[in-house]
């Protein structure tokens, strides 16, 4: 039985105070222990709570256990008896302002301490050592729902249905605002920034449990972008920073621009924090000021990363960076590799994996959404395919059009010295290339869609000097997401991926620019690398077309876990189509941990038509989902 494990840990490097030793955080973010809070809180008093619904709605408890601070921060100690008290009474508005936001607006929220109803204690009480007892009892009331809508002043012309707002719909508080933020951003985006509701009535009909809502709204006159102030930049140019907005001045306001524009400075990556605000009145020449206030990010950053498979042996990686070189958001980045450590096919160092590369970028060259990139690598590499030695210098620009499209262009000039099947003595390469690329990519969270697409199309027109061969590589991928049920815990994703080369023989083309298939981000369960042609020796040599096919059905079973069944396909053609080359299928089973910044993943897949030379199964992990 052959194993293939593949484990994959990185992240960024700090030296912080650690509150704990029992304490562990990832990316920032706390996955067990203790803060020891005790020790911040004057005169500690821990407290019990019962909180319960009456009608026995499980689902309404749930939500009012996560509205309630008394029961959230239950194993968190109060500042003393008045503390207690203090909590219970914020804990009640809380309750009764959830409960409005789910349409009940006659329930009545009951709580006490020590057995004693909240307004009959004296201010002064004592309840002793404790841990106190605390009961909450609430009485939801009944659903109620819309009956009159009235939208008047300059939303008069407006229909409430657009909204949200029809008779014998959702009279929530929640989903009464949300339709007042939609009505006042349709007439913003008309250019009108200082538009807003000024009157809202709303009348509740207890015997029928019906809502009666007015609401006022004055749109104000249109107008355009006034300067551009910038608040809190330290190293950060201020003029350059009002430049990355792109909101020039006179140009008619869009909310739409000025969501852009905060997206536009966090994108930049010397921001830990972005609010992009407008005045609350207009200038005198009629136009609307921009206030930007930004928090920065430490200039400096390094990290260290590993990988590991029984197949491929142990890889280890670090990376030095510079979020902020001149002051006008150029990035510098070191990094470096070196793999293949202790695996049993390499005899001395000069065979292992090797990786170093210095990245340097400059935004906002040719307008705010442009950006400048270059680089200068190196890399000495030895996988199954093939053993190779390159070094190149690149540079490119790339261009954000929408939120949702880009495009990128480079220049590439690369030396290398390539072993393979057909070159056992080795063929030089001095290779130009022109790699280009447009993606559309709507997803709602890169790390974890739930909805939308990613398209891609590639293509990289290429001459090499020495061999005189030229080639055009053409490659275009298509990802997709839906979730099946409101509460988005059951996603469909699907991935279809397909390149071909035309121009020259599979033997002109340097074995690192063909085509493989396999492994933990293309089909699971086979090597990385292992599907497709073969040498006599069993070693890939890559082809001229492949396609791979994945589909997902994730699962999100609790908060914090989820469960992914998967199916993925694969296969690679010595030609420029691939004809009757057969595929290659995986499946598996993946377990998700939901974290803030995105899930850990933990795929294990089998091969189904496994060929003699494939793994009995292979195991992955990394952060995000696999596609």
């Amino acid at each position: 039985m052959r194993l293939l494990l593949v484990a994959l840990l990185s992240g960024t490097a700090a030296m912080t105070h650690t509150p704990s030793a029992n304490a562990f955080e990832l990316f920032g973010f706390k996955l067990f222990g203790s803060d020891e809070e005790d020790d911040d809180v004057v005169d500690p008093l821990h407290y019990t709570v019962t909180l319960t619904v009456e009608g026995g709605d499980e689902k309404l408890k749930d939500d009012l256990d996560e509205a309630s601070s008394l029961v959230q921060d239950v194993e968190r100690p109060v500042s003393g008896s008045l503390g207690l008290l203090a909590k219970a009474r914020s804990d009640r508005e809380q309750l009764v302002a959830a409960l409005y936001a789910q349409a009940r607006y006659d329930g009545v929220v009951q709580i006490a301490i020590a057995g004693q109803s909240l307004d009959d204690i004296a201010p002064d009480a004592d309840f002793g050592a404790g841990p106190v007892p605390v009961t909450i009892t609430i009485d939801p009331g009944a659903v109620f729902t819309l009956d009159e809508i009235k939208l008047e002043g300059d939303a008069a012309n407006l229909m409430p249905a657009e909204f949200g707002l029809i008779p014998g719909g959702n009279a929530g508080s929640a989903a009464i605002l949300r339709a007042e933020a939609e009505i006042v951003r349709r007439l913003k985006e008309d250019g009108r920034p200082l538009a807003q509701v000024t009157g809202r009535d709303v009348v509740a009909d207890h015997e029928t449990a019906t809502l009666d809502v007015t609401l006022a709204v004055e749109a104000g006159p249109i107008a355009g972008y006034g300067p551009t102030t910038v608040s809190g930049a330290e190293t950060m140019d201020p003029g350059f920073t009002a430049y990355v907005t792109g909101l020039k001045e006179g140009r008619q306001y869009s909310p739409r621009e000025v969501d852009e524009a905060r997206d536009r400075l966090l994108a930049l990556g010397v921001f830990s924090s972005v609010t992009v605000s407008q005045g609350t009145a207009l200038d005198a020449n009629g136009q609307i000021p921009i206030e930007v206030e930004v928090t920065e990010r430490k200039l400096r950053y390094y990290g260290v990363g590993a990988t590991y498979s029984n197949t491929e042996g142990l890889g280890i990686e670090g990376y030095w960076g510079h979020r902020n070189l001149f002051g006008r958001g150029e990035t510098l980045r070191i990094e470096g590799s070196i793999g293949r450590i202790g695996d049993d096919d390499v005899s001395d160092v000069s065979k292992l994996n090797y990786n170093a590369a210095i990245l340097f970028e400059k935004p906002a060259v040719v307008g705010p959404d442009s950006k400048f990139f270059s680089r200068f690598r190196t890399v000495y590499e030895h996988p199954d395919a093939y053993d190779r030695f390159s070094t190149e210098v690149a540079a490119g620009l790339s261009y954000q059009f929408t939120r949702t499209q880009s495009a990128s262009v480079e220049a590439s000039l690369e030396y290398e010295d390539v072993t393979d099947f057909f070159h056992p003595d080795g063929q030089r390469h001095l290779i130009a290339s022109l790699p280009t690329q447009y993606v559309f990519d709507n997803r709602d969270n890169k790390l974890d869609p739930k909805r939308g697409f990613r398209a891609l199309a590639f293509a990289e027109p290429a001459h090499d000097f020495l061999t005189g061969a030229t080639f055009v590589k053409l490659r275009g991928e298509l990802s997709a997401y839906r979730a099946i049920d409101d509460a988005q815990r059951f996603v469909l994703a699907g991935r279809v991926a397909t390149g071909s080369i035309f121009g020259a023989s599979l033997e002109q083309i340097p074995a690192d620019r063909r085509f493989y298939v396999g492994g933990g981000g293309s089909v699971r369960g086979y090597e990385y690398q292992g599907i497709g042609p073969k040498d006599p020796d069993g070693n890939p040599i890559g082809g001229r077309s492949y396609m791979e096919l994945s589909t997902e059905l994730r699962v999100q079973v609790t908060e914090t876990i989820g469960i992914v069944p998967f199916i993925d396909a694969g296969a690679v053609s010595e030609d420029e189509f691939l004809g009757s080359a057969g595929f290659k299928v995986g499946a598996g089973v993946g377990l998700r941990y939901l974290m803030p910044f995105g899930p850990l993943r933990i795929d294990a897949a089998v091969p189904l038509n496994p060929g003699p030379d494939d793994p009995d199964f292979g195991i992955y992990a990394g952060v995000g989902q696999a596609f």
